[in-house]
């Protein structure tokens, strides 16, 4: 019994059927071929083929005769269910920063549910490393990005939470050395620069952004505001802040009073690739921020 939208199905558009589709597959768990067969009236060769580009897209995951939810799995994996929090926003910087990434790329990514999002993303890219101490993120790269190498840091696993801390974790970090590194922050205070709540993350972001080519940010404009526990990181040891929106100027006054050479990436603004702050840095200074392609070597 398909238990979303009861309306006549039969006749709807293509992106319609395919959105009807992810609604009632996060409603179910689960949907079979011939479910979508029965309701809509299409063939299995056309219900596989919206399942194959639902997929790609990053809107469920396909199975032997049918498709699975992202979404339920994704709820699971976050018990704070921070993933239903300023979702809008984190999809738009994540979609803009997978843009970032290009084929061949060695990544390292941070836990977070904006840098969940980000790999997300990556469906379409190819010949990828990516390099995490999130359970999630592992797992769902695994599942989805049949492209992707997957390295999951070990260590101690934080109680209650998914993602792994502590001296093994650390000492792998140490060992590697990679294209880019996404990074997640709780906090950003002009003042303070980036902080998060918990000192072993702390020391994982630390070393992340020391292991990286380029380091970018990922975070929406609520993560503006009184800093956290610990710093990790200054506004001058990023090479780019992706971001929904720049609450007050805060990022960009930053990175000018800094003279940093951080490019400031609006995930809504599709003008330039990204945008430094006025007075931030001579050109020489900048080109570390805009160098975003290329490779180093290779770790897997």
């Amino acid at each position: 019994m398909w238990e979303s939208s009861q309306r006549d199905a039969r006749r709807v558009p293509i992106d319609e059927r395919r959105a009807m589709i992810v609604e009632e597959v996060n409603l179910r768990s689960s949907i079979r071929v011939s479910d979508i067969c029965e309701r809509f009236r299409v063939s299995e060769v056309t219900a596989r083929n919206d399942l194959d580009k639902l997929e790609r897209g990053g809107k469920l995951r396909r199975t032997h005769g049918g498709a699975v939810s992202i979404a339920r799995t994704i709820t699971v994996s976050y018990p704070d269910q921070r993933l239903n929090i300023n979702v809008e926003a984190k999809r738009a910087v994540a979609k803009r920063a997978a843009a970032l990434v290009s084929n061949g790329d060695s990544l390292l990514v941070d836990t977070g549910t904006t840098t969940f999002e980000f790999v997300r993303f990556l469906s379409d890219k190819r010949d990828i490393t990516i390099v995490t101490s999130d359970l999630s993120i592992a797992s769902f790269a695994d599942s989805n990005l049949p492209h992707a190498d997957v390295l999951l840091l070990g260590g101690a696993l934080r109680k209650n939470h998914r993602y792994m801390t502590g001296p093994i974790t650390n000492r792998t970090l140490g060992d590697l050395y990679l294209d880019k590194a996404f990074l997640a922050t709780d906090s950003f205070h002009p003042d303070h620069g980036f902080t998060t709540e918990f000192t072993g993350n702390a020391d994982v972001k630390r070393l992340m952004v020391a292991r990286a080519r380029v380091k970018i940010m990922l975070m929406d404009a609520s993560k503006v505001r009184c800093p956290c526990f610990v710093r990790f990181a200054g506004i001058s040891d990023i090479d780019a802040v992706v971001i929904d929106e720049d609450p007050g100027g805060a990022l960009a006054g930053a990175i000018a009073a800094a003279g940093a050479s951080t490019e400031l990436v609006i995930a809504g603004d599709r003008t330039t690739p990204g945008r430094r702050a006025a007075g931030a840095g001579s050109d020489e200074d900048g080109e570390r921020g805009r160098q975003l392609t290329g490779h180093v070597g290779r770790t897997l």
